[in-house]
């Protein structure tokens, strides 16, 4: 009988020929999809070299062929992790990014810093995950979203309703949203597409599988879509309100200074992700 041990070395083996940058951590993952339990209990049974039905085989192995074709795990397991919450997504959706919890967790600072019940409003929101961890982590705020993908917003919808409903989520435009909150948001926080025009994202997870309404900025330099985001925050943002917009690691310099010419912001800042790369653009609405 097949033992756990010898097929996780063996996806190891085939998931880092493939160019898969976690391979081990991928591997335990699926195992833990076809097992029903979780990473620690798929490490114990490893090392216990626990034996594995032959239908846990083939549906493992046939998991890990899809993950060697760079099929997104989070695709292959339903879920994607964010700031401790667990979001469901697939197909349809933009799978939450590591660096995306660096643009939440400064929205959640401006969030906290405006005292009572903050008013944020979540442009492009996609899987739910910014809104619904300023939800989960700035107590009383009231927490607004919108997304144009009307796949990307199921999936939103089902994540609100897993967490608790803490989010007001409508379908639509970001650049239109919200004409009943005009000059009234403490905090407007978005990750909106940005990649510039021609140019092809290196991750096949990214450049075959994430949906291309949610990558393209639609200009040469891939500000045309934020920048639209930005003028409908600058609207929706009461004096002295944040935005909070997410950018690629080469915009860090040319959103701040679009930013700037508008005349909309003032105290216009770039912060660096985990990486140190350039990611995130926080602005003052002016007074």
């Amino acid at each position: 009988m097949t033992t756990l041990d010898v097929v996780l070395a063996r996806a190891r083996r085939e998931l880092a020929a493939a160019g898969v940058p976690s391979p081990e951590v991928d591997a335990l993952e699926l195992a833990g999809v076809v097992l029903g339990t979780d990473t620690g209990e798929v490490r114990r049974r490893q090392v216990l070299c626990a034996p594995l039905a032959d239908a846990d085989v083939a549906r493992l192995e046939e998991l890990l062929a899809q993950r060697a074709r760079r099929v997104p795990l989070q695709h292959l397991t339903g879920r994607a992790h964010f700031r401790g919450l667990v979001l469901y997504v697939g197909p349809g959706v933009f799978v939450p990014r590591p660096e995306t919890e660096v643009t939440a967790g400064l929205a959640i600072e401006a969030a906290r810093a405006h005292r009572g019940s903050a008013v944020v409003v979540d442009l492009g929101t996609g899987s739910g995950a910014i809104a619904l961890a300023v939800a989960e982590e700035v107590p009383g705020a009231r927490v607004h979203a919108v997304e144009l993908s009307p796949q990307a917003h199921a999936w939103a919808e089902r994540n609100v309703a897993e967490h608790g409903g803490g989010v007001e989520l409508r379908l639509g435009d970001a650049t239109t949203a919200f004409e009943d909150l005009e000059g009234v948001a403490d905090v407007v926080v978005s990750n909106p597409p940005y990649i510039p025009d021609g140019a092809v994202p290196v991750d096949p997870e990214v450049r075959e599988h994430d949906p291309e309404l949610a990558l393209y900025g639609r200009s040469a330099d891939g500000l045309a879509v934020p920048l639209a985001v930005a003028a409908r925050a600058a609207v929706l943002l009461a004096p002295g309100g944040t935005l909070v917009m997410e950018h690629a690691d080469e915009q860090g310099a040319s959103l701040p200074a679009a930013l700037r010419r508008t005349g909309a912001w003032e105290d216009v800042a770039d912060h660096a992700d985990l990486a140190g790369r350039p990611r995130v653009t926080v602005a003052t609405r002016r007074r």
